[in-house]
């Protein structure tokens, strides 16, 4: 969930730390550090968003360096707590992505050996242990105490005396760049863009050791060689661009990227004949991937007949049954922790493995045995908006190349209609949305899983308690939360479901509650239901399903900006889950 970024080369490293930590801010933003060599360790750190102390670790030298952003899951964010971390004699310098989970049992070790600890942190074990094993030669002292380390890390450490740089990786994800006379390191690949697409990608085991001249890299031991890629984003893509807000910029990406996803998706590729033959498919994911998969779910059922089911990645490994004979893993980052685990389970137990993912490079890829990548280019935001889009692009790409292209037409609509729905007036909604307490969303078929996404949405960012719901079990027990202060949000479109959601409408206008719906060009029987109504283009049912949730993301924005919420920073959230 931390940001983590390391440099050695002719640059300032405080520098190109700080900017990269910038980039990797949406990974944690409860305290910053840098530490640099110059050629004696200098550490700063600093309690907050880095962007509230750009210029504060400028008096910091030297061409070697490590910077960490920090969300914080052992200890509460404090200037002991954040990272870089020392050894006792404060020279050598560790920065730390992930969990080490035996870290209380070497603690009481250290202790008992006389080590005074200054945080609360897991962290803090390594520099320590590093410096009794230490005999200068920093690789060969890191290399001897990883196997003491039990669970995830992504590690940069640095110490006086060497102007060395190392670099280790377990379970968290590590990335290399490749410059021209320098190196850049990186959590993911956006710290590198400033200076070089050229990247390495780190695999589990990796341990590396970086300095001006070249890199070498070890695992478990013995020499190993990594491919260079090629970056495909570029710097211009992960900036604002002149919006407010990257979550603003995002959705207005949508058209653009939904239909790069769409073209990337070829009826030929080895991904779609696996879910071709899969006589059943079961989908692991997390959060906003997980609502899209539920989408593909009800497509691969209702047009192709495949039985498809979405289990929470977190929960995958508590059913006992046989697994389907596919299992696919959907991850926007590509680092899901909770989805990782559950694939490498699936793959243990002899299903074929898939990976829908927006990251080449990322740890899913080399995890599944195939990979499909969708074309939302760097989100920055930590509220996901178009990489949700462009899964459902991918999804109903692929149900039209198994269905001999049945849904052509509803593709090129929602197309041509995306640009224009960036435009819904929603000043109403939102004056509803704004002072409520509650808010309920509704749905039925397909556009359940679209009241669970925009509901998930305006909880993240405006911090309303929102809760989306399968229209029809209201009456089994949400129907006890309406009142006038609980505004009620429903697609409510021209398919077989719309007597039934008028229905449901009509039983909450009862109880009082206000109603805010969006429907085909809201319809006189919309109109007299609804107590704001959001007009959507007449466009088929799986065209409303993408444009009513791109409105939901507006909604929710608009919101939040009302509120006078960090958009892009929510309280407690944190963009890439890389901790189970």
């Amino acid at each position: 969930m931390c940001g983590i970024v390391g440099y050695t080369g002719y640059r300032e490293a405080a520098e190109v730390c700080r900017l990269g930590l910038l980039r990797l801010e949406y990974r944690g933003y409860d305290s910053y550090g840098i530490a640099t060599l110059s050629p004696s360790l200098s550490v700063y750190k600093h309690v907050g968003k880095i962007s509230d102390s750009a210029t504060s670790s400028n008096h910091l030298r030297g061409d070697t360096g490590i910077g960490h952003t920090r969300w914080a899951t052992h200890g509460v964010p404090s200037e002991k707590n954040a990272h870089p971390h020392l050894d006792a004699k404060k020279k050598i310098a560790v920065v730390h992505n992930g969990i080490i989970e035996n870290y209380a049992e070497l603690r009481r070790g250290l202790e008992e050996r006389g080590v005074v600890f200054a945080s609360d942190t897991d962290t803090e074990v390594i520099p320590h242990l590093i410096a009794e094993h230490y005999t200068k030669n920093l690789f060969q002292a890191v290399e001897s105490i990883l196997p003491m380390l039990k669970g995830s890390y992504a590690l940069l450490i640095i110490t006086e005396g060497e102007d060395t740089l190392v670099a280790a990786r377990n379970g968290s994800p590590l990335v290399l760049g490749v410059g021209d006379g320098e190196y850049v390191l990186g959590s993911d690949a956006l710290p590198l863009l400033d200076y070089t697409r050229q990247a390495v990608y780190f695999e589990d085991g990796d341990t590396a050791e970086i300095t001006r001249d070249g890199f070498t890299i070890h695992n478990k031991g013995v020499s190993v060689s990594r491919n260079i890629t090629e970056i495909e984003w570029n710097a211009d893509e992960a900036k604002k661009g002149g919006y407010q807000h990257y979550m603003l910029k995002e959705i207005f990406e949508q058209p653009e990227v939904f239909a790069n996803t769409l073209s990337s998706i070829k009826s030929k590729s080895e991904a779609v004949d696996m879910i071709r033959n899969a006589h059943a498919i079961t989908i692991v994911a997390c959060g906003t991937s997980a609502n899209a998969s539920m989408i593909f779910s009800y497509l691969m059922e209702g047009i192709c007949h495949i039985p498809t089911r979405v289990i929470l990645a977190s929960e995958f490994k508590y059913f006992p049954t046989m697994f389907t004979d596919l299992v696919i893993g959907v991850s926007q980052s590509g680092e899901t922790a909770d989805t990782l685990a559950a694939l490498k389970l699936a793959k243990d137990r002899g299903s074929q493995t898939l990976a829908i993912t927006n990251v080449l490079g990322s740890t899913i890829t080399r995890v599944a045995s195939l990979v499909l990548y969708t074309r939302a280019g760097p989100e920055m935001s930590v509220a996901a908006t178009k990489s949700f889009t462009s899964q459902v692009a991918a999804f109903l790409q692929i149900v039209n190349l198994l269905s001999d292209y049945k849904l052509e037409t509803e593709l090129s609509e929602i197309k041509r209609y995306l640009p224009e729905i960036l435009s819904t007036d929603l000043s109403k909604a939102v004056d509803l949305c704004k002072n409520a307490t509650t808010l309920l969303y509704i749905g039925r078929g397909l556009f359940y899983p679209v009241a669970l996404e925009g509901a998930l949405k305006m909880k993240e960012i405006s911090y309303i308690h929102a809760e989306g719901y399968a229209a029809g079990e209201l009456k089994h027990g949400p129907f006890a939360l309406l009142s006038p202060k609980t505004p009620v949000i429903s697609t409510c479109v021209s398919n077989c479901v719309y007597p039934v959601m008028m229905s449901n409408l009509k039983e909450i206008k009862a109880r009082n509650a206000p109603i805010i719906v969006i429907g085909k060009n809201c319809d006189k029987d919309l109109e007299d239901v609804a107590d704001v109504c959001i007009p959507l283009p007449a466009v088929s049912e799986y065209g409303a399903v993408v444009l009513s949730s791109v409105i939901l993301q507006l909604l929710a924005y608009q919101t939040a900006v009302s509120l006078g919420n960090d958009v892009d920073m929510p309280r407690n959230l944190a963009k890439s889950v890389t901790v189970e």
